[in-house]
């Protein structure tokens, strides 16, 4: 039964009212008396009676708690009345938290109904938090919380109660459990756990447009009163944005928001418990609302003008200038392109746009002329790529702007009018015929005069000259077709005053053909006729060329030359197409009588003018077999005459060998003889060990001698052919050689040779050395295998270190031989230029 049921069934009872108070909380408790007949009619008011109750007449108790944030509550219980079951008389505790007293907290009484109250009975508990939390006394059965609880922590504490007998410690009563609840009290603010919050929303947004929604968490008991019930509220950017007070949705509380005036908006939220009725707790956070581009804004040119320059001589895809416009969006609402709306500027110019910059690059599309045109102006256009359909409204999203282009004079080459590139003339045409004329002029305001040439790199023969102040085009030699049918000639035309402006034109000069060659046989035509000829055979077609080329075609005409009128033994045909056929015009030949005939054939062209060549068709006398087919002719007989025999042949080949084995005998001889006479210098090992790592102060300071002084003059290869020899007449002189000679070897001991030899030979080696630049002076005093002090004889290094050139007496230069003449004659006039400037 409840406790309204209750109160309302003994409403006619008598009750007492006791009222506890803690610091902000108050229970009430109402005890209830009840008359035995009260009881019994309560009783048979329900169909099972009140548990526990064996006869009318017990104590009914209310409880009823109240308190700030708390929403009412109460429990009921009898106490006593009558008799009733043994038992466990208690339920579950309740404890507030947050209790701050310095007493211990009174949680509730445990109580069997075996006690007495005589001290027998011992409680004990056990479970969560007994004997540190919660203590109980083990005589009243009295819980007490010592510690202060926290509800958000832990919600409920679980423990087991045990009644024991105090002599026996024996349980009096089954172990049971119990609940002790944590009453919750308003002491969390909500909290945002997921910030901070960052959101978007697009400019020119309508009103309560959704942008994102934020939630706050509260740690309070949801089901126990208004402790986490959490209302939103908007406490900063109220005047652009609201806030849904149940589900924390934030939506734009205006239409205008425009990112170029304001792209972000700092929001506070705040979250209020209690429903937000007075003294709730609240926690705020700050939401970043971001404002995204949307394409409302067109591009303009920051300027209606602008002006540029460029040189009449720039390419064809030259940059001219860049231009922009400006767009207040971001990102690709600015991707704008451009374009070129007149006319005049579309065929002079083109407009690109460069991706990374929008920048409209405008470029060259055709040659300029400053002559032409000074000035150009051209209309640009600027829009962008991408347009929003729902700002249409807003106006165009385009712009423009002129674009002024001067054109820079220049100095320009010259320019060949009319261009024409083909020339034709006769081949027969005389030297200094006029061929053509090329004209060039100055486009240049000032048109200069011209001059005029032909670059000699396309006409090395000089076939043609030039005439330089008229540009007319002659020949220079006499023109073949038949050599060269075509020239490519360059013609150069360069103002008069400077030089450096050229231009060139290419010309093709056709040599036209005239008939200036005449016809000739094909080939050098051979026949054979056979010695049973009949009359009429046919024996040669014979055919003709000819180098010109008339326009008409070739046209040839055959005869018989005039010595060859009165020839009764063959006949020529014209065939009327370029062709002649050669028939006989007898019975049969003779080749031991003639064994050759040679037929003149005269060939006339068409012309104009008409050209003629004889030529002649040998023909040859063969015998033949009775179905024509030539055996032999005289010539193939002679051939046969003239073949060597077999023995011959044999014999030829022999003395061939012969004279090879000859040869080869003859160059092993000269080799070996040539080994023999330069054995001497082959075992000639004499050489110098040379110290590298000695530094000296010049060439005489080498410590080695020049051994290929002493080789020298052992090279005897020029004596060879030297004039001159030894005779049996000339013993005396060589008996009188000097005792010098003794130490060289013994092949050159021959008293055969003349003394004036040596002479002749010394004396060419004395003039080979002075002259050899390469070789070190010898006719200065050396030392050697010794060190530590500098060489007698002053190096060149010394000649600038010793003392000045006024010092110096360079003419001891002059003794040192012919290899230092040029330097003595240096130094000589170095010096005689000195004394000339002090005097």
């Amino acid at each position: 039964m409840s406790a309204s049921s209750l109160k309302a069934t003994l409403h006619a009872a008598s009750w007492c009212t006791v009222v506890m108070a803690l610091p902000g909380f108050s229970w009430t408790v109402l005890l209830l008396l009840c008359t035995l007949e009260q009881l019994g009619a309560l009783a048979m008011h329900t169909e099972a009676g009140l548990p526990g109750l064996e006869q009318p007449g017990a104590l009914a108790m209310y409880t009823e708690a109240r308190g700030p944030g708390l929403e009412q509550s109460g429990d009921s219980m009898l106490l006593a009345g009558g008799r009733v079951k043994r038992g466990w008389v208690w339920n579950q505790f309740f404890v507030v938290e947050e209790y701050t007293g310095t007493e211990p907290l009174y949680v509730g009484k445990i109580h069997s109904d075996s006690d007495e109250g005589d001290g027998s009975i011992k409680y004990t508990i056990s479970g969560e938090g007994a004997g540190s939390i919660f203590l109980i006394d083990e005589v009243t059965g009295d819980i007490h919380a010592t510690e202060r609880l926290d509800r958000e922590q832990k919600t409920f504490y679980t423990l087991r109660a045990q009644a024991r007998d105090r002599q026996t410690n024996q349980l009096l009563e089954p172990e049971s459990e119990f609940i002790i609840k944590v009453q919750d009290i308003n002491d969390s603010e909500p909290r945002f756990l997921e910030g901070p919050y960052i959101g978007s929303v697009a400019e020119l947004s309508p009103i309560g447009t959704s942008v994102m929604q934020v939630m706050a968490s509260d740690a309070d008991d949801p089901t126990y009163g208004s402790s986490a019930r959490v209302v939103y509220s908007v406490l900063e950017g109220e005047q652009h944005f609201t806030v849904d007070s149940k589900t924390g949705v934030i939506r734009t509380a205006v239409a205008n928001l425009d990112r170029e005036t304001q792209d972000r908006y700092e929001v506070v939220i705040r979250a209020t418990d209690m429903a937000g009725q007075l003294g709730g707790l609240s926690g705020s956070t700050t939401v970043t609302i971001v404002i995204t581009d949307v394409n409302d804004n067109p591009p303009r040119f920051p300027q209606k003008m602008y002006q540029f320059s460029v040189v009449e001589t720039a390419l064809v895809g030259t940059a001219i200038g860049r231009v922009k416009a400006e767009d207040s969006d971001v990102g690709e609402n600015t991707d704008m392109t451009y374009q070129i709306k007149d006319e005049e500027g579309v065929q002079m110019f083109k407009v690109t746009t460069d991706s990374n910059t929008q920048e409209a690059i405008i470029t060259v599309q055709k040659p300029l002329d400053y002559e032409a045109k000074m000035v150009h102006t051209v209309v640009v256009e600027a829009l962008n790529k991408f347009v929003d359909p729902r700002f249409v409204d807003l106006g165009t999203f385009r712009d423009q702007t002129i674009v002024r282009v001067s054109v820079l004079d220049v100095d320009e080459p010259p320019e060949f009018r009319p261009p024409s590139d083909l020339i034709e003339v006769q081949e027969d045409a005389y030297v200094g015929s006029v061929v053509g004329v090329v004209t060039a002029l100055d486009p240049d305001a000032a048109n200069n005069p011209v001059r005029y040439a032909i670059d000699r790199d396309t006409d090395l023969e000089r076939i043609f000259d030039i005439d330089a102040n008229t540009g007319a085009i002659v020949t220079g030699k006499v023109l073949d077709r038949e050599t060269a049918g075509w020239h490519n000639i360059t013609v150069l035309a360069m103002e008069a005053d400077n030089h450096s402006q050229v231009s060139r034109a290419s010309l093709r000069i056709r040599i036209l053909d005239v008939n200036d060659n005449p016809p000739e046989l094909a080939t050098p035509y051979e026949a054979a006729v056979c010695e049973d000829a009949k009359p009429g055979q046919l024996i040669q077609t014979i055919s003709v060329v000819d180098r010109d080329e008339p326009q008409s075609g070739h046209r040839f005409y055959f005869t018989l030359a005039p010595e060859a009128t009165d020839n009764h033994h063959f006949s020529l045909l014209d065939i009327q197409d370029n062709t002649a056929a050669v028939h006989t015009r007898r019975v049969g030949f003779n080749r031991q009588e003639q064994d050759i005939y040679f037929l003149p054939i005269l060939v006339v062209d068409s012309g104009p003018p008409a050209l003629s060549s004889t030529g002649t068709l040998t023909i040859r006398v063969c015998g033949c077999d009775s179905t024509g087919a030539i055996q032999s002719c005289n010539s193939t007989a002679y051939v046969m005459s003239a073949t060597l025999s077999p023995g011959a042949l044999i014999a030829l080949l022999v003395c061939i060998l012969i004279l090879i084995v000859l040869v080869l005998l003859i160059l092993t001889l000269k080799r070996h003889h040539k080994s023999h006479l330069t054995s001497e210098e082959d075992e000639d090992m004499r050489d110098n060990v040379i110290k590298y790592n000695d530094e000296g102060g010049g060439e005489q300071d080498t410590e080695a001698y020049d051994m290929s002084a002493l080789r020298s003059l052992y090279d005897f290869s020029e004596l060879k052919g030297s004039d001159g020899g030894g005779g049996p007449g000339d013993g005396g002189m060589i008996s009188n050689l000097p005792s010098e000679l003794h130490a060289l070897p013994q092949w050159f001991q021959n008293p055969d040779l003349d003394f004036s030899m040596f002479r002749d030979y010394i004396s060419r080696k004395v003039d080979q050395a002075d002259e050899d630049l390469s070789v070190p002076p010898y006719d200065s005093f050396q030392t050697y295998a010794f060190e530590g002090s500098d060489s007698p004889v002053p190096s060149l290094s010394s000649i600038n270190t010793w003392s000045t050139s006024s010092e110096q007496d360079f003419s001891y230069l002059s003794s040192w031989g012919p290899r230092f003449r040029q330097l003595a004659a240096l130094y000589a006039g170095h010096k005689g230029e000195e004394e000339s400037e002090e005097s």
